[in-house]
């Protein structure tokens, strides 16, 4: 069981960000990733039409005979991730209950931010989540629907992006967050950028980061970590649903590593 892949899914390309802090904690372990590219981006559709794109997603993982699978996408973890849990014959772990943990750790002021899709922050998860932990915190959410074009065209340190995050997050500032959750995959690779408008004393909680720290506490406690090892172009193996080359385009940039095996898929 401990040489089997981890598998990963996601609407798109933003999981690759949970995929990578996967590979630099755990550098021992296979990858299965799959993103549905066909059907991008999920944030606006129905919970009915998520659920199902998201357990035909789970089906195709466990198919590649998977050990633990990574729902890493906020918004299918805020839709259906318990049914998902429930219907799997291997853990299956989302991005909200580590980043909401991550949170209380990190406030003190107990007013603490959150962004993402519309769906996600519609949802109210992360504050269900998080007031779960700890009912005084006073969460003050909002959604940032430019942020994900802006990443995928590899805007990340352009002024058209600084003023959009200074548009969407200036009013939470001010609000006296000391702490944002980055609600969405994507997110990560704006941290420098968000840091730089909002400045130093608001602490940024990235959710792929503390994902990972949960998928290795997971497989250390079932005892199914690996101790082999492969050529990283023989370990890691990527599937999409559409467009492969646009995909290996902009997930090279989010790995900042070379995507070797990648293939197009129905679901």
């Amino acid at each position: 069981m401990s040489s089997k892949p981890i598998g990963v899914f996601d609407s798109g390309v933003g999981g690759l960000t949970v995929s990578k802090e996967i590979m630099e904690l755990l550098p021992h372990e296979a990858i299965v990733y799959l993103g549905d590219t066909a059907r991008v981006p999920y944030g606006s559709k129905s919970p009915e039409t998520i659920t199902r794109y998201a357990f035909e997603g789970l089906k195709f993982l466990l198919s590649m005979n998977v050990k633990l699978v990574v729902i890493a996408c906020n918004t299918v973890s805020a839709t259906c991730l318990k049914e998902l849990q429930n219907n799997s014959n291997v853990p299956v772990i989302g991005v909200i209950e580590p980043g909401a943990r991550a949170a209380v750790r990190t406030t003190t002021s107990k007013k603490v931010g959150v962004i993402g899709t519309e769906r996600t922050v519609k949802s109210k998860v992360y504050e269900s989540a998080i007031k779960e932990i700890d009912s005084e915190i006073m969460i003050l959410s909002k959604a940032c629907p430019l942020f994900v074009p802006l990443i995928e065209e590899g805007w990340l340190d352009k002024e058209a992006t600084y003023l959009t995050i200074a548009e969407y997050l200036m009013p939470l500032k001010k609000e006296g967050i000391d702490t944002l959750v980055l609600g969405c995959t994507h997110y990560p690779l704006l941290k420098p950028s968000i840091a730089r408008v909002l400045g130093e004393e608001i602490k940024l909680v990235d959710c792929a980061k503390e994902t990972a720290r949960i998928v290795r506490e997971t497989l250390e406690s079932m005892g199914l970590l690996n101790q082999g090892d492969l050529p990283y172009e023989e370990k890691h193996k990527y599937y999409v649903t559409d467009n492969p080359e646009k995909f290996k385009e902009i997930g090279e940039r989010f790995l900042n590593k070379k995507i070797e095996h990648i293939e197009k898929v129905r679901l």
